[in-house]
């Protein structure tokens, strides 16, 4: 990142390199949140987004794409019931956890071998069912690989990040640390058989969700912010707010930016229809977000309000409190992350 930005800095760059820079900057900030992410998985501080969904719905998208993730030689067979599994979680670690189970079978099997992938919503099987897990209807997705198998004394181990039993160079030691910690935090549990010269087959134990009749939202139609509406931005961070201001300004929306909560509580008792939403650091000198939020839901109960944070600790705290009424967007975001929180808001005021 750093070579990227000095040479960013040289006169005369050519468009093209200019774009490679850019883009390779981004790749390594998408890879360290990745890689931190998969970390705070494990120490089970992930912050999940959690939505009802239908996991034989998740499985069977991932696997339109299990040529590409097993290769040629790996036969797949997928097995789901014809009634949907409906489970209550985050949807992308869902996901991201199914594609590390994939690629760990895998690399399990050298490339080559048969790998069964089965969806049952039932109840958890008792016979060695862990303390952790309690008595109830659970979805598990299992998946059976021909691999070389686990010894016993290192099934303890393979869920430890940075473990591995890969050579050198194959794998960061995460993909499993990130199933065991979006398990844990889901109220489930990952469970393992293996055989040394027989394969392996991992569980995914997640509960079954009480209420089903929740749509989850497409995330991959990403509203866009509608022009004319106009966000107080409170951020004290120069750095920061340089770069967030015009990327709200590309998105359409008029901002104020301030860098203080008291010099926000002045902004809008002025006149606070003048804005449509803020959007506040959480961690500031003097008065946090979390204050001003308290004190805008107070003076203006009708205002949206958005927090944002990079303590990955603070955010999984505040987002596991379901009684507040501000939304919470994790740093670093995207442009249409930002986009679409902003969007959220601003349309479920107008419902109101």
């Amino acid at each position: 990142m750093r070579s990227c930005s000095d040479l960013l800095k040289a006169p005369n760059l050519e468009e093209h390199r200019r774009v490679k820079y850019v883009e390779a900057i981004s790749s390594t900030v998408d890879r360290a949140a990745r890689l931190t992410g998969q970390l705070l998985a494990f120490a089970r501080r992930q912050a999940l987004q959690p939505e009802v969904f239908d996991v034989c719905k998740s499985v069977a998208r991932i696997g339109e794409m299990m040529d590409t993730l097993t290769g040629a030689r790996i036969q797949v067979n997928i097995d789901l019931p014809a009634e949907p599994c409906f489970i209550f979680a985050d949807g992308s670690q869902f996901d991201t956890a199914l594609v590390n189970m994939v690629v760990n079978a895998r690399d399990a099997m050298s490339g080559a071998g048969r790998l069964s992938i089965k969806v049952e919503c039932a109840a958890c099987p008792t016979a060695d069912q862990p303390a952790s897990l309690s008595d109830g209807d659970y979805v598990t997705v299992s998946l059976t690989d021909t691999g070389a198998g686990i010894a016993k004394e290192k099934l303890g181990l393979i869920f430890e990040p940075f473990y591995t039993t890969k050579s050198v160079g194959q794998g960061t030691g995460l993909g499993l640390s990130q199933v065991f910690g979006f398990a844990k935090q889901s109220g489930g549990e990952v469970l393992v058989e293996s055989e040394l010269g027989r394969g392996s087959c991992f569980t995914l134990c997640l509960p079954s969700a009480k209420n089903h009749e929740v749509v989850a939202q497409d995330k991959h139609c990403a509203p866009i912010a509608l022009p004319g509406l106009c966000v107080l931005m409170v951020e004290d961070n120069q750095d920061i707010g340089t770069f967030t201001r015009p990327m709200l300004e590309q998105l359409g929306f008029q901002v104020l930016w301030v860098k203080s909560a008291a010099e926000a509580l002045h902004e809008l008792s002025g006149n606070p229809e003048n804005f449509h939403v803020v959007f506040s650091d959480i961690a500031m000198p003097g008065m946090s977000g979390l204050e001003l939020y308290a004190e805008i839901e107070a003076r203006y109960p009708w205002m949206p309000v958005v927090l944002t944070t990079g303590y990955s600790t603070e955010f999984a705290t505040i987002a596991k409190d379901e009684a507040h009424r501000f939304d919470l967007l994790q740093k670093p975001y995207s442009r249409e992350d930002l986009a679409a929180i902003l969007h959220r808001a601003v349309s479920r005021t107008g419902e109101q």
